[in-house]
This record gives C-alpha cells, structure tokens and sequence, in this order.
C-alpha cells in the first residue's frame, strides 16, 4: 500500500517511472552489460560471455522479486543483482559479471543515467512552461494594469511584463540546466577507491568505453563514488526552478484575491472550493505548488550534507539520497506540469484590472505629473512635495488627484486640463513596457521553435 503522497497523489506517471525500483534495477543492469561489453572490446573476457550478459541483462530476465529475495538473504543490493544476473546467463558469462567494479562504480553510473533521463523529462516541461508565458506574453503585452511594490499600488506596468519577467528567469533555467548536463551527468568505473587497481592498465580505457555506450561522460577522477558536489548541484537547480513555479503561483494567488481579482486560476464546472463556504473560489493550486516547493527546498541541506563524507567514502549519503532524489525531481515535474495547467487556462477579469487601475483616483501617475511638472519649470524636488501633498489631500477628502492639483494654485498655473488628462491617463505612461515584452519574445522564442 503506497505511503508517501508522490506515490498516488503528486506526480506524473512520466517522471514517477523513472523511480520506480524496476526502473533503478534495469539501470543497474545496463551498466554491467556495459562493464561486460568493454571488458571484451579490451580483451579482457571473451565476447561471447559479453554478449550473454547483455542479453541477459534486463528485466525479461531478472526480476525485480529475485533480487529481493536474494538481497533479503544477503543485505546488499548490488550484490544481489549480480547473482540474479548471475544465474539467467549461460554457460560462463556470469564468471565475468561485475569485473573489477565495486558497487558504487554500478550505483553510481546508473544513477546518471537516472538524471540523465530525469532532466531530460524537466527540460521539456521547462519548454512547455516557456511556450506559455510567451503565449501571454504577446496576448497581454498591452493589457496595462497596476503596479504594486511593497504591496501598495506604485505605477502602471502592463500584465504582458508580469509574463515576460517570468520567461526571462525560466530561459536562465533552460541554461542552466544545460550546464548541470554538462557537469553533473558523470559516471565512474574506478574500482574500491577510486585508483583502478582492479581494473589494471586498462582502467581509463574501460571506463571510457562504458560512458560511451552510456550516453555519458567520466568523472575526472573520483574515490569509491561521485563527487556529491555534483548531485547537490542537481538538487539546487531543481529548486531554482520551483522557485520560480513558486514566485508565480504566489502572484497568482495574491491578484485572485477577492478585493484585487484581477486574475484566477482555472476553475471546473463542478469544482468545489470550501466544505462549507459554497460561494469561495479557492486558488487552490497555486497553493500546492508553493507547499510543494517548501518540502522541496529543504532536500537542499541533505544535498549539501552529503559533500563532505569520510576518508574514501562512507555510506552516510546512500539512505537519504533514495529520498531525496526522486523526491525532488518528482514533486518539481508535478509543479511544473500543475503550473502549466494554471497558465493555460488563466481567467481575466479587466473591469477589475481597470477598476484597480482607477482605484487611488489618479496618485499611480503622480510620477508621470512631476516630472510633467519639472519640465514646466518647477524644481524636482519641489513638484515631488507638491504631489505628495497632493496625494495626502487626495485620500484625506477622497478627491481626485486631477482635482486637488486644479485646486493647487501653486500648479494650475502651469498646467491646463487637457494635458493633465493625459498625464493621468495610465495607457500613457508604460514607458517601453511593450518594447521590452517584444524584446523577451524574440530572444526566448528560439527554445520553443
């Protein structure tokens, strides 16, 4: 029976098949038939005790059960696998099985060949997001709306910058992710600690040939296992991502407020958002994926903890990192995938976005009017107390900020209504706001075509 919620709940079948101890088995596998193939390319074992092992090496052969039944005899994993191994192949060949190789060269080229196929899976649901935001990029570059900083409403911006800043920092993901291919999908065959002794002359030469055959590259050096720096950086990019995921959702969740309502998350026809409160629309989702991310930035710290084991190595690494993992990578394709499905369907609601625009009666232009002001005549920083104390008066005697400044004798004298319409006018002053959403459009669009 399933215990832990990325099981049954918070997963995609496509990364959770990843994990799965049938699938960790048959990488294992895969690298011995590997190790076996590059024994007899050196001349090591015969060809044919090679090409049994690569035959045999695979689930149709092995089973996940016979290898429990075994390691449950001997209380070690790898070992059990190879005598599993062992006893499908035919005449000699299981002589020749795991050669020279100590557990974690098998455990750990295996768990590359894991990441491997893990981050390719991250990078298209990466692109998918990437697909969307650009999307809206384009559809709302000119939908203005109300900027807020420090959680007060500042000056207009345009929902179509909201979006693209959003793309801007998943397009630094898509690069780094490609970084973290390039430094972390290692794999080794070193041997006990690391110095090939067991391996021979032709220890450099059979490493290389297993990454080959492997679609990866080797560790420059190593001792018994990996560097852990390495898989560390893998958990650090995965929360670079669901923090972004976070980020937005948060946003998200914010303007579905009931008094901003600007924006909201998909809503099915028969959704249900409170046991009891019938009317509530709960942003629901967006919620998860900011829970989620929390439990996943903690696997930072167990990342990191694993750096610094002992001497050649130690084992204080091995138990956690069977959680930490799939549970990281896991939880991160579920965000992503989540994400993408609140962004997809993203509801609107503009006579909100207007509404929230007209909200401070004209205070969210009172740049656009100093500045206005100074090119007038009038200094900087007089035109800015001028329209400070215009805004005080504004919300003091619920005016408008148009009226108290026509009221201001110190001002009306250098203004006509006419221009002052225009100043007040939020469309007008958005500044490259729509060049800049171009801009992002055009540099990001090459992932995605």
């Amino acid at each position: 029976m399933p215990i832990h919620p990325i099981e049954f709940r918070y997963n995609t079948k496509e990364m959770r098949d990843l994990f799965t101890e049938e699938a960790k088995l048959q990488n294992w596998l895969e690298v011995e038939a590997a190790l076996a193939k590059a024994h007899a390319e050196v001349g090591n074992i015969p060809i044919s005790a090679a090409e049994e092992i690569g035959k045999k090496a695979n689930l149709n052969y092995v089973t996940l059960e016979r290898v429990k039944q075994i390691e449950k005899e001997i209380h070690h994993d790898i070992m059990a696998m190879v005598r599993a191994l062992d006893e499908q192949c035919d005449g000699d060949a299981g002589n020749y099985i795991h050669y020279g190789a100590t557990s974690y060269d098998i455990v750990d080229t295996a768990l590359a060949l894991q990441l491997k196929k893990a981050l390719n899976v991250i990078e298209n649901r990466i692109l998918n997001l990437l697909r969307v935001l650009l999307k809206l990029c384009e559809e709302h570059k000119e939908t203005v709306c109300v900027g807020r900083t420090h959680g007060q409403h500042a000056i207009p911006t345009t929902y179509g910058m909201k979006f693209a800043v959003w793309a801007a920092e998943v397009g630094r993901h898509l690069s780094r992710l490609n970084e973290v291919k390039y430094r972390c999908l290692k794999g080794k065959m070193s041997g006990a600690v690391g110095t090939m002794a067991s391996f021979g002359k032709k220890g450099f030469e059979i490493q290389d040939l297993v990454m080959k055959y492997l679609g990866l590259t080797p560790v420059l050096i190593a001792n018994q296992v990996v560097q852990r720096d390495i898989h560390a950086e893998v958990i650090v990019l995965l929360n670079y991502i669901v923090s972004t995921a976070d980020k937005i959702a948060r946003e998200i969740r914010n303007l579905q407020r009931t008094e901003i309502g600007e924006i909201f998350e998909p809503f099915a026809a028969k959704q249900v958002g409170s046991s009891t409160m019938s009317h509530k629309r709960n942003p629901h989702k967006s919620e998860r994926i900011v829970s989620l991310a929390r439990r996943i930035k903690t696997n930072i710290i167990v990342a990191f903890d694993n750096i610094p084991l002992e001497h050649e190595r130690d084992l204080t690494n091995s138990a956690n990192e069977r959680i930490i993992i799939p549970e990281s990578f896991i939880l991160t394709d579920y965000i992503l995938s989540q994400l993408i499905s609140i962004l997809e369907g993203l509801e609107f609601n503009y006579e909100n976005i207007k509404r929230n625009l007209e909200l401070t009666k004209g205070q969210i232009l009172s740049e656009k009017i100093m500045i206005e002001l100074v090119k007038k005549g009038i200094s900087r920083q007089e035109a800015h107390e001028i329209l400070r104390q215009s805004g005080i008066k504004s919300r003091k005697e619920g005016k408008s900020l148009k009226e108290v400044i026509i009221e201001n004798p110190a001002v009306n004298k250098f203004v006509i209504v006419k221009e002052l319409d225009e100043w007040l006018n939020p469309k007008n002053y958005i500044g490259t706001a729509i060049e800049q959403v171009e801009k992002v459009i055009n540099q990001l669009k090459r992932y995605i075509e």
